[in-house]
């Protein structure tokens, strides 16, 4: 029988709209000014200090919406965000360094609705405020440091192969001059150097000396090397802040953008987001003498780093293990001193290295070195801050026994720098130093005014087709609209529903353009619906012909649509990515609402019927 759907199709339909709407409901509710309070030396957050944050809320005439203890943190929602920074100011000064206390903006989502799955649409940083970041890699610093690691290599392949060299030192652009001691080992050095490192260029500057440079090919994957570790050490960091759909994305050669929506304590962000700081692990060299030590007089192979006293220490230059290897840290207390530690885990590859070493030097020092990269206050010849390398000795222990992935670091002044410094370790170590060359802070306030013109332009959209609609279709136009509300309804949830999807001012605009190119669909079937009538048939005939003859034009059309939307997120950045987005699933569902879903309508009133005349 013509125009009727099966009882399954029509339960699919009814199905697929409710589960939309379940999932797009979560947006109603919206989020609340919070403070979350945590502790930052290893222990939790208990009731006697929900006693005191409530206590201390209650003197001062801050009546928070909501309080709650959960898995060791506090989280205090507040009606206002006056009252949430007011209180965040009191607690942190009540409670001290013994707790973190962070601004925050929890969702108020009901219980039963985030335990199945439903939450919010993510806001981008033009909706919900927060900061923006547009950070530099300091490339020269990361090719010095590919420098030092080539020439401590170039050493000790030489030794192995008995090769004699009288001097490894730098050269011009990153280059490396290595003097043979014997002209006739020249060839051999050349041939193990080619087979040892091919990404090599190798020249004959004088006698018996080579200048080795990276390649041109070489060259341009340290860069991008640099820029994609320190791509994935970000994400880290601000997964430590908390920010779940923050936007940390590659701009130009060497800079990196990251921003940052619903964060409020930028201070903390940027110090975490632009810390350099690493650890490394090194061997003392015990055979400099006090004398030599002091006149500075050291092995090539060693230098002299200060301790936090001033007192020099010999170090080897090459580390026994960086902070690559560390796959966790965390702050505490040393139980014997009652001091401020770091307990350090390291992956498979780290703890090997460290086993072995503290094995073969059993009974030697070895020294933590803190390494921190600093804006010096000078610019070189393109305005660029210089960052100059600063070393300190945490703390040089003796080698007791073998240890292997777990040991503790002691030697550090506070507890707060514990807590950050554990907080580095655990996000990793950047391979080049990043410097800040621009933030910009969007206010919530002007996020809020930018989403009340986003909803207005979009209500005001939405009432104009609706109107169009009801005027040249009347019911079906009425039809076409309740799938047009429908497909809204469905873009939301479905955008709340995918992980890393965020809305943005331009993904406002992808799905108000969607909104006409959904009607654009229903326009099609009705005039062909309308000419089919004009043509003579039955009335029941002109409907299926009209949905069935329009679906190849309709298809064409959000086809082009969605390739085109493919092709701006490919080549796009984070605007043009969220308007390509938005467009793209309101198109494929309008698809969906305008052809299924006004049909299972149009079904339901005229399907099966003797009708003589349509509202059309």
């Amino acid at each position: 029988m013509l125009n009727r759907f099966p009882l399954w199709k029509n339960l699919m339909v009814i199905f697929m709209i409710a589960i939309g709407a379940l999932y797009a409901l979560p947006n109603i509710y919206g989020e609340d000014p919070a403070v979350q309070i945590s502790g930052t030396r290893g222990q939790q957050a208990s009731e006697t200090t929900l006693s005191e944050v409530q206590s201390l809320l209650t003197s001062n005439n801050l009546q928070p919406k909501s309080i709650l203890l959960e898995n060791g943190s506090i989280l205090a929602r507040f009606n206002n965000t006056n009252d949430q920074l007011l209180a965040k100011d009191k607690i942190a000064e009540k409670l001290g360094n013994q707790y973190s206390t962070a601004l925050n903006l929890a969702p108020s989502t009901p219980a039963w609705l985030s335990s199945i799955g439903g939450n919010p649409m993510k806001w981008g940083l033009d909706l919900r405020g927060g900061v923006r970041f547009l950070m530099e890699i300091d490339m020269n610093t990361a090719l010095g440091k590919r420098q030092e690691q080539l020439q401590d290599s170039l050493r000790g392949e030489l030794r192995k192969e008995k090769i004699q060299y009288s001097a490894v030192k730098n050269g011009e652009n990153f280059s490396t001059l290595l003097t043979i001691t014997k002209p006739e080992q020249l060839f051999d050095a050349k041939q193990l150097i080619r087979k040892q490192h091919p990404n090599l260029n190798i020249n004959e500057v004088a006698d018996n000396t080579l200048a080795l440079a990276l390649s041109d090919k070489a060259l341009i994957e340290a860069r991008d090397h640099a820029i994609e570790q320190n791509l994935s050490i970000l994400r880290k960091r601000v997964e430590e802040l908390g920010v779940a759909e923050a936007v940390i994305q590659r701009q130009g050669a060497e800079r990196i953008v990251v921003e940052l929506p619903g964060i409020q304590d930028t201070a903390r962000a940027k110090e975490l987001l632009g810390a350099t700081a690493t650890l490394e692990f090194r061997m003392v060299n015990t055979n400099v003498s006090p004398e030599a030590l002091a006149r500075g007089i050291v092995p090539s192979d060693t230098e002299i780093q200060l301790d936090r006293t001033g007192r020099p220490v010999a170090l080897y230059r090459k580390a026994v293990l960086g902070g690559e290897h560390i796959t966790n840290a965390t702050s505490g207390l040393d139980h014997n001193t009652s001091t401020p530690q770091v307990s350090v885990s390291l992956d498979s590859e780290g703890g090997e290295i460290m086993a072995n070493t503290t094995r073969q030097n059993l009974k030697k020092p070895m020294a933590t070195l803190y390494v921190e990269y600093k804006d010096n206050g000078k610019k070189d010849e393109n305005g660029k801050p210089i960052l100059e390398k600063n070393a300190e000795v945490i703390n040089v222990a003796t080698i007791q026994g073998r240890f292997g992935s777990q040991f503790q670091i002691t030697g550090i002044d506070s507890p707060a720098e514990a807590q950050n410094l554990s907080v580095l370790l655990r996000s990793g170590a950047l391979i080049a130093p990043i410097q800040i060359v621009e933030e910009r802070t969007v206010g919530p306030s002007l996020g809020a005014q930018n989403v009340e013109q986003g909803l207005t332009a979009g209500l005001w959209g939405l009432v104009i087709v609706i109107f169009f609609c009801l005027v040249f279709y009347k019911l079906f136009g009425l039809i076409a609209s309740l799938a047009l509300c429908a497909n809204m309804i469905l873009v939301v949830g479905l955008m709340s529903l995918l992980p890393g999807v965020t809305l943005t001012m331009p993904g406002i605009a992808g799905i108000i353009l969607s909104v006409g190119m959904s009607v654009d669909a229903n326009v099609l079937i009705f005039e062909r619906i309308k000419e089919e009538m004009r043509n003579g048939r039955p009335i029941q005939q002109a409907i299926h012909e009209g949905y069935n003859g329009a679906w190849s034009s309709i298809f064409d059309a959000n086809l082009t649509t969605i390739l085109t939307s493919i092709v701006l997120y490919a080549v796009g950045t984070g605007p043009v990515k969220g308007f390509a987005i938005t467009l793209a699933l309101g198109v494929a569902i309008s698809m969906f609402t305008a052809i299924t879903g006004t049909r299972m309508l149009v079904n339901w009133i005229y399907g099966g019927k003797r009708v003589e005349k349509l509202s059309i």
